[in-house]
């Protein structure tokens, strides 16, 4: 089907800067002509730009509707048990809707979190569906892990001082019989043949370091390496897990992914906060990407990334909203801001450019959730992009500005009227069009609402858990 875009300004995502006055044309997802085109008289002013993109998330409900607010990572995971999904579909169309509504054309779901309302692959399915009636593309890893479920080493000290029932609780919930790397790999190349496709990307998906064992990170490696297939890991997000590393890896933990062949550009590590210089260098060298993730690392205290740094030395950046945007409200574009304020410069030195910035991010994140294109505007380019309300983003302006400059020091998912993905509308004037979100986060309320009272032992229990998770890691662990 042939459509034609009019755009008062565009910005391709390359060095061509803004373009003015254009006609964008796409035919069947894919793009066929950028030339100029007669100023629009009475036409709304717009501004084009390539589709944003989310490069690490979960798809999980918000995490403060559960009381999982004001604490760190170690801690934050266990309370979150308290949201596990009650309908796979709402609550993955939940958040694909959101993000849709907020100019993403393609997100990282990596699930870490199962249902346990129904077999595994048909629950994959079903987020699978989700993701085609919202109509954005995603890449989906099903988390593995295989080790320390509740603490990172031996949780006997925390558990001991719990009351019985209460040790039954969380044993009954985090304490399971882990996946052989076996089982996993044949697990993902059953979710590849089940929902794998031009929009969604199949991924292995180890959890973190500290949650998987040295065969499973192996056999991760290997099956990369043997089929291509993309993988996407935590690693160093928390003091803790870069004093676990320290010392079960004193040879260095980078250096052991790299050894193992792991540390590649199938690779795309979220955070990253605690890497040092030459654990960055080997990321960058290797090819691998680090995807940031500013507000949830400002919610869970888990402190600020070396992005700056970490580009400085080559290394590809891309940004992530890991469902803990700032306001919880899934907005990438304010993600972006957020990114580019805290890593891009100090005084007179500048890291890069906002639309050095925003043209590396699209580019990074494309990569990591094997979007096809390198997100910049042009002929035989996938058609995905954005259109930027350009009254309401320049609606006190004075004097002439570049409109990407304007975005990057206001602009938020309200200006947004537009998001194309493979050349069709996904979302217009603030609503996904695929599913009714209004109509779904209702009926996920009223679902959570109806069966809180089957986490009620576990919130019992958590003032005494939380008490023992924190003594631990702070006997146990510690960073120089």
């Amino acid at each position: 089907m042939l459509m034609n875009v009019t755009a008062t300004r565009l910005f391709s995502g390359s060095d061509q800067g803004i373009r003015k006055n254009v006609m964008l044309r796409h035919v069947d997802g894919v793009i066929t002509e950028i030339s100029e085109a007669a100023r629009p008289e009475a036409a709304p002013r717009s501004l084009i730009l390539p589709a944003f993109i989310n490069a690490h998330d979960h798809a999980r409900p918000r995490a403060s509707s559960f009381g999982a607010v004001g604490m760190p990572l170690e801690s934050w995971i266990l309370r979150t048990v308290v949201g596990t999904p009650v309908d796979p579909y709402l609550t993955a169309a939940s958040a694909l809707a959101r993000a849709a509504q907020a100019g993403c054309a393609a997100m990282m779901v990596h699930y870490t979190r199962p249902s346990g309302t129904m077999p595994l692959l048909d629950e994959v399915k079903a987020i699978g569906r989700a993701a085609g009636d919202v109509g954005i593309r995603i890449a989906f890893a099903m988390a593995v892990r295989d080790q320390n479920p509740i603490v990172y080493g031996d949780s006997e000290p925390v558990l001991a001082g719990l009351a019985s029932d209460e040790r039954k609780t969380i044993e009954e919930l985090f304490v399971r019989t882990p996946m052989s790397p076996k089982a996993y790999i044949e697990l993902t190349d059953a979710i590849a043949a089940a929902i794998g496709g031009p929009k969604v990307d199949v991924q292995l998906g180890p959890a973190g370091v500290q949650w998987c064992s040295k065969p499973l990170l192996e056999a991760v490696a290997e099956n990369s390496a043997q089929t291509g297939r993309r993988v996407h890991m935590h690693l160093l997000e928390t003091i803790y897990q870069r004093a676990w590393a320290d010392e079960r890896f004193p040879g260095g933990i980078v250096r052991y992914l790299r050894d193992i062949g792991l540390l590649s550009e199938r690779l795309t590590l979220a955070h990253c906060i605690h890497a040092r210089p030459d654990e960055i260098e080997m990321i960058a060298a290797s090819g691998a990407r680090i995807v940031t993730n500013f507000s949830s690392n400002l919610h869970l205290r888990s402190g600020l990334a070396p992005i700056a740094a970490a580009h400085a030395c080559g290394c590809a950046i891309a940004v992530g909203v890991d469902g803990l945007a700032l306001d919880e409200d899934d907005d990438v574009l304010r993600e972006m801001r957020l990114v580019q304020m805290m890593h891009g410069g100090l005084g007179f030195k500048r890291s890069w450019t906002p639309q050095e910035f925003f043209a590396l991010a699209i580019r990074n994140g494309r990569r990591a959730t094997g979007a096809p294109g390198t997100g910049e505007l042009a002929v035989g380019a996938p058609a995905d992009f954005v259109s930027i309300d350009l009254d309401r983003l320049e609606r006190d302006q004075i004097v002439d500005a570049d409109p990407l400059d304007l975005l990057f020091a206001r602009g938020n998912a309200s200006l947004l009227s537009e998001l194309v993905v493979d050349g069709r509308t996904v979302a217009k004037a603030g609503r996904c069009l695929g599913v009714d979100l209004p109509a779904i986060e209702q009926e996920l309320r009223g679902i959570h609402r109806a069966s809180a009272a089957t986490y009620a032992h576990v919130l019992r229990a958590w003032p005494r858990l939380s008490h023992r998770l924190q003594g631990w890691f702070e006997a146990q662990l510690t960073c120089n």
